[in-house]
C-alpha cells in the first residue's frame, strides 16, 4: 500500500492542480452559468467519469500508446478540439428564449453529463497527465503497482469532483441572476459559446 506521507504529498499537489481554473473548470462554470447549478454539477460528474476512464486507460497501458504515437495523439487531440468548437458554435447560434419566466433550462443535466464525459475522454492532455504524473508517486516496494495507480487515480477523480462541484455551485447562483436579466441573457449564449470555442482552439494548438 501507499504510505501516508506519499498520499498526503500527492493530495496536496492534486488539490493545487484541480483548484487552478483549467478546461474542466471553465466547462463546468459555463454550464452552471447558462443552465443552473444542477447542470453544472452534472457536468462536473461527467468530467469525473471521463477521468475514471483515463485512470483505467493508464492502468492497462493504453495511455502509453497515446504518448508514444504522434499520429494517434493528433487524431484524439483534433477530435476533442472539434467537438468543443462544435458545442461553442451551437451555443453561439442558439437564440435566447423570448419568455424568460416560462423558458426551460438550455440543456438537461443528462445531456450535459454525457457531453462532459466525451469532452474529457477526448482530451489527450488528460491521458498524458495520468501517464506522466501518477507514476511519480508509485513505489514498487509498496506492493502492487496496479493497485497503487488505481488508488491515486481515484483520489485524483474525487478531488477533481469536489473542485468542479464548488465552482458549479458558485456559478449556478450567478446564472440565476443572469437569467432574470434579458439584456444579459441575450449575450450569455455567445459568451458561453466563445469559451467552448476558445477551449477547442487551445486544445488543438497544444504541443505534445
Amino acid at each position: 500500500m501507499i504510505d501516508l506521507t506519499t498520499l498526503v504529498a500527492y493530495g496536496a499537489v492534486v488539490l493545487g492542480f484541480v483548484f487552478i481554473p483549467g478546461p474542466a473548470t471553465l466547462l463546468t462554470v459555463a454550464r452552471a452559468t447558462s443552465s443552473g447549478t444542477k447542470v453544472g454539477i452534472a457536468t462536473g460528474v461527467g468530467i469525473a467519469a471521463g477521468d475514471l476512464i483515463h485512470t483505467f486507460m493508464a492502468i492497462v497501458g493504453i495511455s502509453a500508446i497515446i504518448a508514444t504515437s504522434a499520429l494517434l495523439f493528433s487524431i484524439i487531440k483534433y477530435i476533442g478540439a472539434a467537438y468543443l468548437v462544435y458545442l461553442g458554435i451551437r451555443a453561439i447560434l442558439e437564440k435566447a428564449p423570448a419568455n424568460l419566466a416560462a423558458s426551460a433550462l438550455p440543456i438537461p443535466a443528462g445531456k450535459a453529463f454525457r457531453q462532459a464525459i466525451l469532452a474529457e475522454v477526448l482530451n489527450p492532455k488528460t491521458a498524458l497527465f495520468f501517464l506522466a504524473f501518477l507514476p511519480q508517486f508509485v513505489a514498487p516496494e509498496n506492493g502492487s503497482v496496479m493497485l497503487q495507480l488505481t488508488i491515486l487515480g481515484i483520489l485524483f477523480v474525487l478531488l477533481g469532483l469536489v473542485s468542479t462541484v464548488v465552482f458549479a455551485v458558485c456559478a449556478g447562483g450567478l446564472g440565476s441572476f443572469l437569467r432574470r436579466n434579458p439584456a444579459v441573457l441575450k449575450w450569455q449564449g455567445k459568451a458561453v459559446g466563445g469559451i467552448y470555442c476558445a477551449l477547442g482552439v487551445r486544445l488543438a494548438l497544444q504541443e505534445r
